[in-house]
């Protein structure tokens, strides 16, 4: 916590229960924000000191805690909330005085934006101690992207134009499905921006990695990078890990083999149908094995064929088998008492095994046709429930950000305050409001 104004003898609290500005204390109680106000005050030296360092930080962490969209709004709320100035730090006896004026923040923001590995430090402190304080944090993993438009809508013609946005580009995401009816549907995003990549705790809704690129960087380069930093940062936190989930962008084989063969992280990534000439199934004479009449479908689900009748029936999973890199699959005569004409010469009656190599993609250590698979799936959502808060509790559904380095630092201070909120709570046994950002502690 940053050591703020001494408080003048007669407390507001006195007067008054804090309310909301209890959440701005809980950000300022466990956010590890130390080493970076130390660097700012050094970095300050010996120059004019109106407004104390830790002060000024403080208030713009309040903006973030209370959503305001610029600096102009949160100075209006500074000066009209004597409460908050004194919580932030600011000397009660100037009065209004005490704010700092918009180029002043601007200067201090330009400073912070000097300091970017000092928020990504905070940003691992607080995932390395949520990791200690909470019960299989980091067992499962979600990741996904979120599309930031710039302010600027285009890109700025001239380069010593500081209003101008020239870091950013054209980003397109194309969704698709299937109605009740059966009618197929596609809708296509397109905006000028940036791109926010998430790692998230997929249990507690908490981001453990992310980054910031420009928004035509592909979604699986992104979560490749990010695999990355918390192989270097979190090692721990990746052999906790169970299970990776993602979406279709993800799907990709050197990704869902990274996941496995190098952290044994289970991937639980939706699948595209690649199959050119849309087959229903195949057969696996190509394969490792030889049995012809068993067939599989893109998705992996596997199918038996009765050598005497030709009936096809969905065979039962009967779980991985991790020292042989195997599904085993079993009868569903067997198992579910069906009678069937050809059990006799059936090759394939007391089950089978499919090597994950006959194709990484569509053969996973958590087989697509479970319940299991499915049930782990429905976790994704939390990413989504992440980024929804990024941009209606954070302020970025309307913003005026432009240029990378700040993008970058106003995702980085939003996910520590998100963090900080959690850590806070997790600490005084409030679990049920750690995923809270409205809730006062």
């Amino acid at each position: 916590m940053a050591i703020i104004y001494q408080k003048s003898l007669f407390s507001w609290k006195d007067i008054d229960d804090l309310g909301d500005l209890e959440r701005l204390q809980l950000v300022l109680d466990y956010l590890p924000d130390v080493k970076l106000i130390d660097t700012m005050q050094k970095h300050r030296g010996k120059g004019r000191d109106d407004h104390p360092v830790e002060a000024v930080w403080n208030s713009l962490l309040a903006g973030i805690v209370f959503q305001h969209k610029s600096v102009e709004s949160l100075r209006r709320e500074l000066q009209r909330n004597a409460q908050l100035r004194e919580l932030c730090g600011f000397n009660p006896l100037k009065g209004v005085d005490s704010v700092p004026s918009k180029s002043a923040y601007n200067r201090f923001i330009t400073n912070i934006m000097k300091h970017t590995d000092l928020l990504n430090e905070m940003f691992d402190d607080l995932v390395k101690k949520l990791q200690q304080i909470l019960p299989n944090f980091g067992k499962d993993l979600a990741f996904d992207s979120k599309a930031i438009a710039s302010h600027g809508q285009r890109p700025g013609k001239c380069m010593s134009d500081k209003r101008g946005e020239h870091d950013a580009d054209w980003g397109k995401k194309t969704y698709s499905g299937v109605c009740e009816d059966g009618t197929p549907w596609e809708k296509m995003k397109k905006w000028f921006g940036f791109k926010l990549h998430l790692i998230v705790d997929a249990n507690y809704d908490l981001p453990v990695a992310m980054d910031v690129s420009k928004a035509s960087q592909h979604d699986l380069n992104g979560a490749k990078e990010l695999f990355g930093q918390l192989e270097k940062k979190h090692p721990s936190l990746l052999e906790a890990c169970e299970n990776g989930i993602g979406d279709k962008a993800y799907d990709d084989m050197q990704l869902i083999s990274q996941l496995w063969d190098k952290h044994r992280i289970k991937p639980v990534i939706d699948i595209r149908n690649m199959w050119k000439d849309k087959e229903e199934t195949r057969t696996f004479e190509n394969g490792i094995h030889k049995y012809k009449n068993i067939t599989h479908d893109y998705k992996g689900t596997i199918f038996c064929h009765c050598p005497e009748t030709g009936e096809i029936r969905k065979m039962k999973f009967g779980g991985f088998e991790e020292d042989r890199g195997t599904l085993k699959y079993l009868c569903p005569a067997l198992q579910y008492g069906i009678e069937c004409k050809g059990a006799a010469q059936c090759p394939v009656r007391k089950g089978v095994r499919i090597a994950m190599e006959e194709n990484r993609r569509i053969f996973t250590p958590v087989a697509r046709s479970s319940y299991k698979w499915k049930a782990i799936y429905n976790k994704r959502s939390s990413v989504e429930r992440v980024n929804s808060r990024i941009e209606t509790s954070f302020g970025f559904e309307r913003h005026f950000i432009r240029g990378m380095t700040k993008m970058k630092v106003r995702c980085s201070l939003a996910l520590c305050v998100m963090l900080a909120m959690a850590l806070g709570r997790a600490k005084q046994n409030m679990q049920e409001q750690i995923r809270s950002l409205v809730k006062a502690a």
